[in-house]
């Protein structure tokens, strides 16, 4: 089962149990993969979060039973969810811009989301450019956080990671650090999933060989072969697209699949706010 099929099966499970109080272990498992990669995935195709999809999909039916249906709002807001008819009005106004009582009496527009449908854009005009590598595994030193990946919470703590390792002085010695056989300063993402379900480590950290100072963390990064594809421009945008076009376009046309494993982010000195910027995604493939 390619990742296409894996991801429109945890979709149309989620579809399938709105009502129900979804856990994401037992979405991802419906696709047969692992909460942080099927919240990986669903991020960077979808601009928001797996909570925020069930939020906007739950909310739309319920202004669709308001308008076709006698149900009560204190009956609908327990359906959705919701502990108090006030919490749902909330919530409701929030995506609708009017209350479910104004909506019940067509006092305005509402706003729907509609059911994902995964579409794949096979698009020859513009390659991706990418190469295949094969590495021997090599050490990295550098620092770690544990972080969650519920309700997308990895996806501001990794930013904020960074902003401290940019001025506290951690990137001036892990640039000191850089004497392995990756030229730049890594961010590593490991999924932890199968030792505690739902978290990933997050490394930032370099290439390196021989003895290391003592506020740094070893990690080994294994034999693998590598899709490594160039990022050209201003971050955080630059890298978004590709990762975006990575998972939308080229797996899906390449042949290849991800065989799992840490994931890359190589960043060489520079200004990362320039157009002019080079770094680069590595991803192991099999």
């Amino acid at each position: 089962m390619n990742w296409v099929q894996t991801m429109q099966q945890a979709i149309d499970y989620m579809e399938n149990h709105l009502l129900d109080d979804l856990t994401i272990e037992e979405i991802a498992a419906s696709g047969c993969t692992s909460p942080f990669h099927f919240q990986r995935i669903f991020s960077l195709l979808t601009d928001t979060t797996v909570a925020e999809y069930l939020r906007r999909r739950r909310l739309t039916l319920a202004a669709s039973e308001l308008n076709t249906t006698k149900c009560k709002i204190i009956d609908l807001a327990c359906k959705y969810g919701y502990e108090t008819p006030e919490s749902f009005s909330r919530a409701f106004r929030n995506q609708h811009g009017i209350s479910p009582r104004e909506a019940r009496n067509n006092q305005g527009k509402v706003t729907a989301y509609n059911r994902l449908v995964i579409q794949v854009n096979l698009k020859g005009a513009e390659p991706m450019q990418y190469e295949i590598i094969e590495r021997e595994a090599f050490e990295t030193v550098g620092i770690k956080k544990e972080l969650s990946c519920v309700n997308g919470e990895n996806l501001t703590a990794i930013p904020q990671m960074w902003k401290e390792v940019n001025t506290d002085g951690t990137d001036q010695v892990l640039i000191e650090q850089n004497n392995g056989q990756v030229n730049g300063i890594l961010g590593i993402c490991m999924d932890k999933s199968h030792l505690k379900p739902n978290y990933i480590d997050y490394w930032i950290a370099v290439a390196h060989e021989g003895k290391y100072p003592e506020q740094l963390e070893k990690l080994e990064i294994p034999a693998a072969k590598w899709a490594v594809f160039p990022v050209h421009g201003a971050m955080p945008d630059a890298i978004q697209k590709v990762w975006k076009e990575i998972y939308s376009e080229w797996f899906p046309s390449s042949g290849y699949e991800n065989a799992g494993g840490p994931e890359l982010e190589v960043y060489p000195e520079g200004d990362p706010e320039r157009d002019d910027y080079y770094c680069e995604i590595w991803i192991p493939v099999k």
